[in-house]
């Protein structure tokens, strides 16, 4: 035996490309849905943020199956569409299933990311559905009146400011809200009737904001079954290598300066935004 061949025969055993397990990626989708970026938000999903990670699942040459994780109560519809559709396009180009895992919540927005999946899988104890549109705000014209504020806003067009928080509720403006909110609801149960189909059980209103546990939502046609992405996985692929896609964190949360502001705005709409964000979570008791 020459030396090469007895250095070789000491060295551990590496696998031949060929004998790499394969790989199941899965992308973390966790926080209240919201077009707003900031350089602090830890707990927040839009386009922008996840889209890296989703990439990056689809991007393995081993790849197998695509795995969301999602723990949402939903949020803004448009960014909920952006990334369900971006999920679709690349699960369409590299030709491999999307498994969606309920966590805690998969509510509105969370339910519309979950029906990017082929499948979809919750908890028996998750939180499912809420298939409806809500908008909230606040009314502050009282506040200013107090303060003896006076707000000036000039503009062209009659409803430029409808809604405007500063002043009175009008309710031509909230006739104006429902109608567009009655637009939205049937794009969503237009998805989800896509995505689910014949699957979707009858004689019940599934589309009334209504949201149930992992358990009913099996038998509502909801979500195809109870499990975890470990006990699925390990059933489905029980060869296969899990990998977890991150979306980046900023790079204050890093650091872990989130919530610092330097301006009193920044204040206020960091204040304001934790608030919503906390109101959302607590419609499910957590």
């Amino acid at each position: 035996m020459s030396v090469t061949d007895k250095i070789a025969a000491r060295l551990p055993r590496v696998m031949d490309r060929g004998e790499r397990p394969p790989v199941v990626a899965a992308v973390r989708l966790h926080g209240v849905i919201t077009p707003q970026s900031s350089p602090v938000a830890r707990n927040t999903i839009n386009l922008q943020n996840v889209e890296s990670a989703i990439n990056r699942a689809f991007d393995n040459e081993r790849l197998i199956a695509v795995a969301l994780l999602i723990n949402s109560p939903g949020g803004a519809p448009t960014q909920s569409a952006l990334i369900a559709e971006r999920i679709r396009e690349l699960a369409t180009k590299k030709h491999v299933p999307v498994l969606a895992f309920c966590e805690d919540v998969a509510a509105s927005g969370g339910y519309w990311l979950a029906c990017a999946g082929d499948e979809i899988y919750a908890h028996g104890t998750s939180l499912v559905g809420s298939i409806g549109v809500v908008s909230a705000g606040f009314g502050l014209n009282g506040l200013l009146d107090k303060a003896g504020v006076e707000r000036r806003v000039y503009t062209a067009g009659e409803n430029k400011v409808r809604l405007d928080p500063f002043q009175a509720e009008k309710p031509e403006d909230v006739e104006w809200l429902k109608g567009l909110h009655a637009d939205l609801h049937e794009q969503f149960k237009a998805w989800v009737t896509e995505r689910r189909g014949a699957k979707l059980a009858t004689g019940e209103d599934l589309f009334s904001g209504e949201v149930w546990t992992g358990a009913k939502a099996q038998q509502l046609g909801l979500v195809d079954g109870i499990g975890t992405i470990r006990s699925v996985i390990a059933k489905r692929f029980p060869n296969a290598e899990l990998t977890i896609a991150e979306p980046r964190k900023p790079l204050l949360a890093k650091l872990g300066l989130a919530g610092a502001s330097t301006r009193s705005g920044d204040l206020v709409a960091q204040v304001l935004a934790s608030v919503e964000e906390r109101a959302r979570w607590s419609r499910f008791g957590l």
